[in-house]
């Protein structure tokens, strides 16, 4: 015997099951890490060299040979390297030779970006260089009193580059050394 019933039961439970199981495919939002880093806090650093500027207190430094020092930043696996040039009526050639390391980092480099600084009353003249990228050094610096000294700077970190990675410290880091510059003055 045939159920017309069961039969209209099960019709409409195959067709409700069947038509109303559609999963919507929907792309999940973009997670980004969230890095919280320490409110920055700098004092000035004192030693024999004809320039003194501002630090942060989250980096040691480690002084070397002819003013060249290294500012540690073990907490985020960064060095800021610095070093100091006495400039021979020839600055048009050493801040080229600056520049010409900074360009060579352009093999890695998605784009190299450059922004300049100046204060005239402390004669304080700088260039900083934001290099994108899987490069090996992200930010690069210098600094003249335009006539007898050079000073340049180069942030690296004890990594292989990635730079989405790393970029959270390159950005706080960054904000470091725009203060070292604002802060730089030269003793003579």
């Amino acid at each position: 015997m045939f159920n017309y019933k069961l039969t209209i039961v099960l019709f409409v439970l195959f067709t409700v099951v069947f038509t109303s199981c559609k999963d919507e495919a929907y792309p999940k939002p973009k997670a980004y890490l969230k890095l919280e880093y320490p409110k920055a806090q700098y004092n000035l650093i004192k030693s024999n060299c004809n320039f003194e500027f501002e630090k942060s207190e989250l980096a040691t430094i480690n002084y070397k040979n002819n003013c060249w020092m290294e500012l540690n930043y073990e907490d985020l696996k960064a060095k800021i390297y610095i070093t100091y040039r006495p400039v021979n009526n020839n600055i048009e050639e050493v801040l080229k030779e600056v520049e010409k390391l900074t360009f060579e980092h352009t093999i890695k480099a998605d784009a190299i970006n450059s922004q300049s600084f100046e204060n005239t009353e402390r004669k304080v003249y700088s260039k900083i260089f934001f290099v994108e990228g899987n490069a090996a050094s992200n930010i690069q610096f210098n600094i003249t009193d335009s006539s007898k000294n050079v000073v340049t700077g180069a942030l690296y970190f004890y990594s292989k580059p990635h730079y989405d990675s790393i970029l959270p410290a390159v950005r706080y880091i960054e904000k470091d050394i725009r203060h070292l510059i604002e802060t730089f003055k030269w003793k003579n």
